[in-house]
């Protein structure tokens, strides 16, 4: 500035020069960031969902270390959801209005993922639902705005059921959490387990509140049964609860388990010397994976974390991942635009290369099947292999069935 220069022509000067700097300051940020939002019930279930936010923090930091989106760097708003249904919807709400996020993912629990499901629906914006597993999130309730990740309760049922009919035992009983994911993986079981061995029975069937369950009184229900297998949805510390009453009445003893997610570290781990022997799970044994992707992965997340990861940590890593690869796709945080890039998505993953399905948005991201033992004071996974989730998905001609028709739009 000429400090020679009459004072109102300084003052003007100086006026524009500071209206200038503000509208800088105003308009960098949002014009410098790609906002996402994200969603979940961290405070109700920490021991899947700490390990999946560094997981996606993990991704998150890749990203922008390798210059961003679109030029641009990439932040992520995110919020609890208090599991609660409507907390969820006006979290997303204000991740949407408020936070002008141009895509929402995240959920856990099946309800809450089927309350976003019908946001992004009614709000038309893309929500890239991460964990909740249940089939309706893609078929009954699915549009063309929901995408999902992990394999939904069909899928994971369907890498089960061929060895549950290879036990050949009649009559089962099935124990699980009493709310939308435990009673879709529990008629699912029933329906493909019947076509694969038409004789076979459930004699018992225990639903019990989330969080909640009587394990005693549960275990002595179905000890009264006299089943010859078990069937379990249960999770998390009411797996723990299930799985110490069982063993202390001798419910196990001589008697098969199946077990949904009983496999996953977040669930094995806390049971240490307790975790039961034999049984049949899905889940995943980072400790023996042995592929470049997962090496690469694994390697990165110790670095970062200082612990070996978890389920969660896969699941917020590949969400994270897929909603860089399908802008990147898009070139444009446009929602019709992300869709369209969505559909067909091939991303790559700590457990290899999964597509997102163009006929109903499910990914084909697979798990790990195998059998539950107890090797150095801990719970692990043996004897296992990896389903591509691609083997057990229903065709195109069912999937029709399934959804509404205007979600095929």
């Amino acid at each position: 500035m000429n400090p020679t220069a009459p004072f109102p022509v300084r003052a003007l000067r100086a006026t524009l020069a500071g209206l200038a700097v503000a509208a800088a300051f105003a308009t960098t940020p949002a014009a410098a960031q790609i906002r996402i939002g994200e969603l979940n019930s961290y405070k109700a279930q920490p021991a899947f969902l700490e390990p999946y936010r560094k997981g996606w923090e993990l991704a998150l930091e890749e990203i922008n270390a390798s210059g961003g989106l679109l030029g641009q760097k990439v932040e992520v708003i995110s919020r609890d959801d208090n599991a609660n249904p409507g907390d969820a919807v006006r979290v997303a709400e204000e991740l949407v209005s408020r936070e002008r996020a141009v895509v929402v993912f995240g959920t856990f629990l099946s309800n809450i993922g089927l309350a976003v499901t019908d946001f992004a629906k009614q709000r038309k914006v893309l929500f890239v639902a991460a964990e909740p597993l249940t089939d309706k999130v893609t078929w009954e309730n699915g549009n063309r705005y929901t995408f999902r990740l992990r394999p939904n309760t069909y899928m994971q049922s369907a890498m089960l059921v061929p060895e549950a009919a290879k036990l050949k035992k009649k009559r089962w009983a099935i124990v699980y959490p009493n709310y939308e994911y435990g009673q879709s993986a529990a008629a699912t079981f029933k329906t493909l387990l019947k076509a694969a061995q038409p004789d076979v029975e459930f004699v018992a069937e225990q639903a019990t509140p989330l969080g909640r369950i009587d394990a005693g009184a549960v275990a002595q229900a179905l000890l009264d049964a006299k089943p010859d297998a078990i069937f379990n949805v249960t999770f998390g510390a009411d797996l723990a609860r299930f799985v110490r009453e069982g063993q202390t009445r001798g419910l196990f003893t001589g008697r098969p388990v199946v077990s949904l997610l009983s496999g996953e570290p977040e669930y094995l781990d806390p049971l240490r010397d307790e975790a039961p022997e034999g049984w049949i799970v899905t889940g995943y044994p980072w400790y023996s994976i042995k592929t470049p992707e997962h090496d690469k992965f694994l390697t990165a997340y110790q670095r970062k974390w200082k612990e070996y990861p978890r389920l969660g940590s896969i699941v917020g890593y590949s969400t994270m991942m897929s909603i860089a690869a399908g802008i990147k796709k898009a070139g444009s945080t446009d929602t019709e635009k992300m869709i369209a890039a969505m559909r067909g998505l091939q991303v790559d993953s700590p457990l290899g290369k999964f597509t997102y399905r163009a006929i109903d948005h499910q990914a084909t991201m697979g798990a790990y099947v195998g059998v539950t033992t107890v090797n150095q004071g801990r719970g692990v996974m043996k004897d296992f292999r990896y389903i591509d989730g691609t083997a057990v998905l229903p065709s195109d001609a069912e999937v029709r069935k399934l959804r509404p028709a205007d979600a095929m739009q």
